[in-house]
């Protein structure tokens, strides 16, 4: 393990911001994982699980206890061979019907999404595509059910392993997990994901790589990219979609500070350079608000705050 203190977390997070934590630990293994999580709660030392630190906002006071990252070792992905998944019966991927042939594989929470879909394709296997370009890991998508261009991942899960909170590990299944838009179970009872089982069908490599590429250039083509942020920065109101009201509200390139609305698109809450969580905050609200008064639609972050704002 590698055990910082005074760690700023402004060098862990996608939207570059965040004061420092008391203790930051870079975990390699489930059995480290478990151990941490065991020192914090029997200390009482308030703890976090991050990844690779996209989805966050942290707080410019920093963290006043433990950030435990993932995303270091904690990557091992693994073929767990040919199965008969039976979706009726609990034990398939989400959105399922039937039985059909899949080949299943687990991948550990700190795995990123990227490194996911990448193995996936070199393994001839399709539907993972759209997890190419999400900026997370397997921990941080499961909780949140992360998703793109149509698909999420809560559709191609089978089953989850868990760390429960005396510190039980279990498995559950897809239907266990409460699968949602941008919402799973573990984001209400506190049970922190240790890897993930998938199952996707058989596909040609070719075919696969070049799905991957069309979704990388849309993404190229629409989001900001060569700015930090913490991705979609509100999630999807019923009816209609954020970065629409955003535009209409007439908040398209709006700024505070160096943080500021993304004038390519409006979705995404960008650091031109010098934002800290005070200004994106600051930002984020007005924004709200002037939403709601122009639509009387209520924006819900889809990025998680950490620390005190």
């Amino acid at each position: 393990m590698k055990y910082l203190t005074d760690e700023p977390m402004s060098a862990h997070t996608t939207m570059r911001v965040g004061g420092c934590a008391d203790r930051l630990i870079m975990i390699d293994t489930q059995e480290e994982l478990t151990e941490q999580l065991a020192i914090c709660r029997r200390e009482g030392v308030p703890f976090v699980v991050i990844g690779r630190g996209s989805n966050l906002l942290v707080s410019d006071d920093g963290f006043r206890g433990t950030v435990i990252c993932t995303a270091g070792g904690f990557c091992g992905i693994r073929e767990e061979g040919p199965a008969s998944i039976d979706a009726e019966n609990g034990d398939g991927a989400a959105g399922s019907s039937g039985t059909s042939l899949r080949v299943s594989f687990w991948a550990e929470a700190g795995a990123s999404l990227a490194a996911v879909a990448a193995w996936a394709r070199d393994h001839e296997l399709t539907g993972m595509e759209f997890a190419a370009g999400i900026p997370g890991t397997v921990g941080g998508g499961i909780r949140m059910n992360a998703g793109a261009y149509g698909g999420e991942l809560g559709q191609v899960t089978v089953r989850v392993r868990v760390l429960t909170a005396d510190g039980t590990v279990r498995d559950r299944t897809a239907e266990e997990m409460d699968f949602s838009y941008r919402h799973s179970v573990v984001q209400e009872n506190g049970e922190i994901v240790l890897s993930a089982l998938f199952a996707l069908e058989r596909g040609e490599r070719g075919a696969i790589a070049a799905r991957m590429e069309e979704l990388a250039e849309k993404r190229r083509d629409k989001q900001p990219l060569e700015y930090p942020s913490a991705g979609s920065t509100w999630k999807r109101p019923e009816g209609s979609f954020a970065a629409k009201l955003i535009e209409e509200a007439g908040c398209k390139g709006l700024s505070v500070g160096d943080a500021q609305i993304s004038e390519k698109h409006a979705g995404f809450l960008i650091n031109r350079g010098q934002a800290n969580a005070a200004d994106i905050r600051k930002l984020m609200t007005m924004v709200e608000q002037r939403v709601l008064d122009q639509s009387g639609v209520k924006l819900t972050p889809e990025i998680e705050m950490i620390g005190s704002f």
